[in-house]
């Protein structure tokens, strides 16, 4: 593990830096590289840059899928009367809990994910979900329990 730390850190950080333009979160998504191949058990590692590289990548997709949940979060926060906006505590909490929501939902087809937040956010009637997605209400229902069962368990 510390042959390919010290061998290839550097050209890990500047592959990271390269897409991302900031330096700091270069470095930490690096960090959650090695960290990621120190957990894993692994055969020998033949070629290490592309093992790194593909590593890093599905880091930085969440690193990316995380950023965005935060900012339409902070937009919707932003749109909020001060006298209703919550505590910082609230706002972590819900913040953590809209990215776990998100990773959960990303598993699942584009189809249970639209049904879902056309029901819990748009409030949307499954009657109504069914006839926007062009299918079945218990076409719906399925979509929505599947959603709900990712949520929960």
């Amino acid at each position: 593990m510390a042959a390919l730390y010290s061998g290839h850190h550097g050209w890990l950080l500047a592959w990271l830096r390269k897409r991302l333009g900031s330096p700091a979160d270069a470095a930490d998504l690096a960090h959650d590289t090695f960290l990621r191949v120190l957990t894993q058990t692994r055969p020998e590692i033949r070629e290490p840059r592309a093992f790194l590289s593909t590593i890093a990548h599905g880091i930085l997709a969440n690193f990316y899928r995380r950023r965005d949940v935060e900012q339409a979060f902070l937009r919707a926060l932003a749109a909020l009367p001060e006298a209703q906006a919550p505590s910082p505590e609230t706002r972590a909490i819900v913040l953590e809990t809209l990215i776990e929501i998100d990773r959960r939902m990303s598993s699942l087809p584009d189809a249970v994910c639209q049904a879902f937040y056309m029901a819990q956010i748009d409030g949307l009637k499954q009657s109504e979900i069914a006839a926007r997605l062009q299918v079945s209400l218990p076409t719906v229902q399925r979509y929505v329990a599947r959603a709900l069962q990712q949520c929960f368990f």
